[in-house]
């Protein structure tokens, strides 16, 4: 799959935060649809075919590990990086969510711009 065909998803309650990430995978020519919270998140995750999600780790209506549990149901081969101010990459939860095969990816919040393109481009190569 040409990583430029795909659409990822940004599912963050900051609206600065949602801005960034798309004006950066845009940029690269990655399409990107947004979600403020785990709901609307759910509601797209089942209507489109989504490559990659970026995650908030503390998200309005439920904790992004969790979300990410459920769109592990509903679509097992999107690839979820989680984001996040709040925990770090050491940390027990992310390591265990790493293990389990629930993330493939963290970026720790504030990040850089070649971040997150760099861990696109870590997670998708064969």
């Amino acid at each position: 799959m040409n990583e430029f065909s795909s659409i990822f998803l940004i599912v963050d309650d900051e609206p600065d935060m949602c801005w960034a990430l798309q004006h950066i995978l845009e940029g690269k020519g990655f399409p990107s649809h947004i979600a403020s919270n785990a709901s609307d998140a759910l509601r797209l995750m089942e209507s489109s075919n989504f490559r990659l999600a970026f995650l908030d780790a503390k998200l309005p209506d439920m904790e992004g590990l969790e979300l990410a549990k459920r769109i592990r149901e509903v679509a097992p081969a999107t690839l979820i990086v989680m984001v996040s101010g709040y925990f770090y990459r050491d940390d027990l939860a992310i390591q265990k969510a790493f293990e389990d095969g629930l993330i493939s990816g963290f970026i720790s919040k504030p990040f850089l711009n070649d971040e997150i393109l760099l861990e696109i481009r870590r997670i998708t190569s064969p």
